[in-house]
């Protein structure tokens, strides 16, 4: 299991556009605005599709799904490298939004069932938390191997190793477990999966608690977008801020490795990384991109303590719908992430506006201690 999950998330994410796209979409005449409303398009289909896709992950195999997911994605790589054009950028953020859905609630249910017959749910938030930071390692490599494939191929070449890379997911995906038994209600009964995971809600203020709490966690994810801008904000030059970029990613992979230790210190420990954020992104120096290094790892540890208790809480029946939720959940606080930062940036810079960020880790800290 541990080995085709790390894999999994490896290739999914050694994706060479990933540092330039914005680029390619600016050398093909896009503009800021347009630019925002492909992120807002690809928001949108998230928000849609993360609970429709979630039922279909309860009712059939989720090794399928997984294996699925990748093909709309390459797509999207194929649409972008081969006919680059506004209408072909939206498309693609469509079907990356598909892929993400199909994904979404589906790895997770998987992992936990899977360990769940082996007696070993112990485990869950060590591999996911792991898994992320294997897809943050993948994410590193990649931008490292961007500039050169670049210079040698241009964007077909980047766009062409994406593909490959990505396609790669699907014969990873077919090795990963799946012990679960068929379903007792016929399979694609999506209105009885429903009816489960809306009852388990309405019953559970532990479950709904968990919910929120993971659906902010995972939706801070989107200040990574903010962090390049953070670094050039403290005057280092353009060559030092891939390496202040750098530590942060370092940053975020460490948490992910720890995870799983140390859970019933995640309010305190979340307290702490509020702290480490604000000073870091205020101080308006180069090393101030460690302690915000700190904060993101933490951020990253504390997303798989709280998929963990999530779980914990979550009954098998409709298991991948309502981690779903948790997905959709984070999509709308990400939107409002985006929307408050650009509100805010009229008035102040990036150190100021990520430095606000504290507030909802100290909000989280709070809420943990207080029902955790």
């Amino acid at each position: 299991m541990a080995r085709g999950l790390y894999a999994y998330a490896f290739v999914e994410d050694f994706v060479l556009l990933y540092p330039v796209y914005a680029i390619l979409f600016a050398d093909h005449g896009l503009s800021d605005a347009q630019i925002s409303s492909l992120f807002a398009i690809w928001s949108a289909t998230a928000v849609l599709l993360e609970i429709p896709t979630g039922l279909w992950a309860d009712s059939v195999s989720r090794r399928l799904l997984l294996t699925i997911a990748p093909l709309p994605v390459a797509a999207a790589w194929a649409l972008w490298t081969l006919t680059p054009c506004y209408l072909s950028f939206a498309l693609g953020f469509v079907l990356w939004g598909v892929a993400g859905s199909l994904r979404s609630g589906t790895l997770q249910a998987l992992v936990y069932e899977e360990l769940a017959a082996l007696d070993s749910t112990a485990d869950y938030a060590r591999l996911i938390g792991r898994s992320q930071a294997a897809s943050t390692t993948a994410a590193t490599v990649a931008t490292a191997l961007a500039a050169p494939v670049l210079a040698v191929g241009g964007f077909p070449a980047v766009g062409l190793a994406s593909i490959a890379a990505t396609l790669l997911a699907v014969p990873v995906a077919l090795t990963l477990p799946e012990t679960r038994a068929r379903p007792a209600r016929r399979r694609g009964d999506a209105a009885g999966v429903l009816r489960d995971g809306l009852a388990q809600l309405r019953r559970g203020p532990v479950l709904r608690h968990r919910l929120l709490v993971l659906s902010v966690l995972l939706g801070m994810s989107a200040l990574d977008e903010y962090v390049p801008l953070l670094a050039d904000a403290t005057g280092a030059g353009a060559v030092a801020v891939p390496l202040l970029v750098l530590v942060v990613s370092c940053g975020t992979a460490a948490g992910g490795w720890l995870a799983g230790r140390g859970m019933r210190w995640t309010a305190p420990v979340l307290a702490v990384a509020a702290g480490c954020l604000a000073l870091g992104a205020a101080s308006g120096e180069p090393a101030g991109l460690v302690l915000v290094a700190v904060a993101f790892g933490v951020l990253q540890w504390a997303q798989a303590a709280a998929e963990a208790r999530l779980q914990d809480t979550v009954e098998d029946s409709a298991r991948a719908t309502v981690t779903s939720v948790a997905g959709s959940g984070s999509e709308v606080v990400s939107v409002l992430l985006y929307g408050g930062w650009a509100l805010g940036s009229a008035a102040v810079g990036p150190g100021p506006l990520m430095a606000l960020a504290a507030a909802p880790c100290l909000g989280l800290a709070w809420a943990l201690r207080r029902r955790d």
